[in-house]
């Protein structure tokens, strides 16, 4: 088994490489076996339609059956309709077979335990059960359960849309989404045109990635075509959300973020919120503006999740497009759930979506940069780098660097899934930004080439 497909949120994998056959059913066994030493006796199973997905679930079910486990089988979901097991299912934990947005040659797989999905030394224990071979034994039942239905009443319950009818494009990705957020818009009330809402793991229209501008073209387009109030566009598993407005512009998890605190803020006053530590500084600032109280917090779905129950906060939000609603929900991730929280706000306004930001102070910031790196490197420089401007500026350090410069702010760190340094930049002019990135990335590049670190 390659030890590297578990990586620090998830476990994941190329077909037919990393994940085979019989190295998936191990898997199964060191994911069952975790799950009984941690107490766990039934486990949820959902999938997404990657082709590699309904084999991979027959070969869980038997691993965890032979673990002892029993399974329920939710079917073909997106992942956060897994998510809404835990909290409404008699389970003690989860598992997704999803790659998200990757690749279609590859796949992965998603892990609770409890309410909570795992990462980190919960991972590495599977790990180290899986490469032992130190499986448990007994045998387990199988139940098969469609919680469709009942996952969008619950949704459509929790949302009051207001007097105004909305046009919205949904771009599905041929992703999990969309085959569930497109009809639960118009079960709501809203006019819903589709986009690529039909599954199809070979992603043949766009990669399903909303983060990057080039994936959200169509969705785009299809807003000055209809004449649509916004589109919502979904990554490939249902988790994470992009959105454009009426003129076409893309809205940023940060900005997203934005116009549901002041919503919740209007109801909760002093409510506390977490954001990552790619999110812009006029995030942080606007919600003390509105009186509510702003945590910055390392990068990862799953370590905002278990953060949000520690400090109690009623949101928390990544750039990525992760946005978790405590506030009236679980306080996991749901695109549909996020997408469908924009529509109520939205629908209680006469004016277009842009008015919702107007009023922020204009920046100039750059999307996500990636620079090459092995992984045995990054840590280390990103390490020195923290160690050098700690010398001379305000420097963050809980996840990377995050450093403030009299202008604006840099931030730099490892990836915790790929080989590269993250690197973003927001100032107040463009020259500062193209200053500040110019000296950041010219250390990085110099640390990178050099031999020792």
């Amino acid at each position: 088994m390659n030890p590297n497909i578990f990586r620090e949120y998830d476990i994941r994998g190329v077909v037919g490489r990393d994940l085979t056959d019989d190295s998936v059913y191990d898997l199964a066994r060191a994911i069952g076996t975790f799950f009984q030493r941690h107490g766990a006796r039934r486990v949820s199973l959902g999938r997404d339609a990657r082709e590699s997905s309904p084999p991979f679930r027959d070969l869980l079910i038997r691993g965890f059956n032979e673990s002892g486990l029993d399974v329920l089988d939710v079917g073909m979901v997106p992942t956060p309709v897994l998510y809404y097991t835990l909290f409404t299912q008699s389970v003690d934990a989860g598992v997704m077979i999803t790659g998200s947005h990757n690749p279609p040659n590859e796949n992965g797989f998603k892990i609770c335990l409890g309410k909570s999905t795992i990462f980190g030394s919960q991972i590495s224990e599977i790990k180290e059960i899986a490469l032992a071979r130190d499986f448990s034994n007994g045998s387990g039942s199988l139940e098969v359960r469609d919680v469709l239905d009942e996952y969008c009443d619950l949704i459509a319950a929790n949302i009051q849309l207001g007097p105004r009818r909305l046009k919205v494009v949904v771009d599905g990705g041929n992703g999990m989404g969309g085959m569930v957020g497109a009809p639960l818009y118009r079960e709501m009330g809203c006019e819903v045109i589709e986009l690529f809402c039909e599954p199809d793991s070979r992603f043949p229209n766009h990669h399903p990635d909303p983060t990057v501008v080039e994936n959200m073209r169509f969705a785009i387009a299809a807003v000055a075509e209809h004449g649509a109030d916004l589109a919502i566009a979904y990554d490939g598993d249902g988790d994470r959300l992009g959105v454009v407005d009426e003129r076409g512009g893309v809205i940023w998890g940060d900005q997203l973020m934005v116009i549901f605190s002041r919503a919740i803020l209007a109801r909760h006053p002093g409510a506390r919120f977490i954001a990552e530590v790619k999110c812009s500084q006029v995030l942080y600032d606007d919600i003390r503006a509105h009186g509510g109280e702003a945590l910055m917090w390392k990068v990862g779905h799953s370590l905002i999740k278990a953060k949000m129950k520690e400090i109690d906060a009623q949101m928390a939000g990544e750039m990525s497009g992760h946005l978790f609603f405590a506030d009236r929900y679980f306080g996991y991730d749901d695109a549909v759930y996020a997408g469908a929280r924009l529509l109520e706000i939205l629908s209680h306004t006469e004016g277009p979506l842009s008015d919702l930001l107007a009023d922020l102070p204009p920046t100039v910031y750059t999307p996500e940069i990636r620079l090459d790196c092995p992984d045995e490197k990054k840590f280390a420089v990103v390490g020195a780098l923290t160690e050098e401007f700690k010398r001379t500026h305000d420097v963050i350090d809980i996840d990377g660097a995050r450093i403030r410069f009299a202008h604006g702010w840099a931030l730099v760190r490892g990836s915790n899934t790929q080989p590269v340094i993250v690197m973003r930049f927001e100032a107040d002019t463009q020259a500062h930004l193209d200053e500040m990135r110019q000296l950041l990335e010219t250390k990085a590049q110099h640390l990178i080439a050099e031999s020792d670190v």
